[in-house]
Parts: structure tokens; C-alpha cells; sequence
């Protein structure tokens, strides 16, 4: 990207320092417009989110929105029970504990904690997409051909990273 250009794409990924975007991808600083938070929860009406998008996609007018988590998560890893931890976090991964909620048939199948967090970290990057096809922004921009939507997991073991099926 050169000088005085803005970022085609706008990364919505997990504050966890492994997963250093402009890295993963071969990028340098300023070629992508980031948003980092734990487990790369997108909430509807947080106003946090909400205004990293608006701006990316209705001024930065951002091609690409990637939703990204990652394998060996610890907000998906703690959200597979509902131990206290503390009043912030209990709120914040609410939503990732009530997508394990609603899929424990799909997660009970699943022989260890490291398998059911990787399951949940891929449902809550799917449940992120949707959430985000809510506003109206974005879904005006997506209707007319202007925005894309993707849904990656990166294998933190291997280095890879995966496209989740939309």
C-alpha cells in the first residue's frame, strides 16, 4: 500500500500477541486496519466494535472484512465452563459461553478441551460474520457487491491459517 492510502481490509482478531496479523499475513504496518479484542468477540451494539467498523467500512471503505480466532484461544478455552472471572469478563465472553451453550450436543463429541475450544473458537468467529451482517452499514456494502465477508482460524501449532466455510 502506498503512502496516503487506505487499508483494504479490516481485521477483526483475538488480542493474543501470537497472532500478529500484519505478520501472518506478509503485510506491513498501515496495509490493514485493525481491531483486537478478547477472542475476537463481535458484540451487537458495542460501541467499541461498532465504531472501528463503521469507520473502516463507510470511510476507510474497506474491501475485506476478516473475522479471525485462533486455535489454543484461552477466552474460547474458558468459556467452555462458567467459572467467575470477575464481573468484566463473565459479560464479555457471555456471547461465546451461550454459542456453548447451544451447541453442547455438537461439543460433547469431542474427546479432549483442546478440540471443543478450537470447535467454539471457529463458531464464535461464524456467529461474529453474522453479527456484523446486522449492521446496516456493512449490509448495504455487502448487498452491493462493495464488501466481502471472511471467516479464518489460525493454527497457532502450525502457522496456518484456515477459511472457515460461510
Amino acid at each position: 500500500m502506498g503512502e496516503g492510502q487506505s487499508p483494504e481490509v479490516l481485521w477483526i482478531g483475538c488480542a493474543d500477541s501470537r497472532i500478529p496479523e500484519t505478520t501472518i499475513c506478509d503485510l506491513k504496518p498501515g496495509d490493514i486496519f485493525v481491531h483486537r479484542n478478547i477472542a475476537n468477540v463481535v458484540r451487537p451494539h458495542d460501541i467499541n466494535t461498532g465504531s472501528v467498523v463503521e469507520y473502516a467500512v463507510a470511510h476507510l471503505k474497506v474491501k475485506k472484512v476478516v473475522v479471525c480466532g485462533h486455535t489454543k484461544c484461552g477466552g474460547a478455552n474458558a468459556s467452555l465452563g462458567d467459572a467467575d472471572l470477575g464481573d468484566v469478563l463473565n459479560t464479555w465472553l457471555e456471547p461465546v459461553r451461550d454459542l456453548r451453550r447451544k451447541n453442547a450436543h455438537l461439543l460433547e463429541g469431542l474427546a479432549t478441551q483442546d478440540a471443543k475450544a478450537n470447535l467454539l473458537a471457529e463458531m464464535n468467529v461464524l456467529k461474529g460474520i453474522e453479527t456484523l451482517k446486522a449492521i446496516p452499514t456493512v449490509l448495504k456494502k455487502v448487498k452491493s457487491g462493495e464488501l466481502t465477508i471472511h471467516g479464518l482460524i489460525y493454527d497457532i501449532p502450525t502457522g496456518t491459517l484456515k477459511a472457515l466455510n460461510l
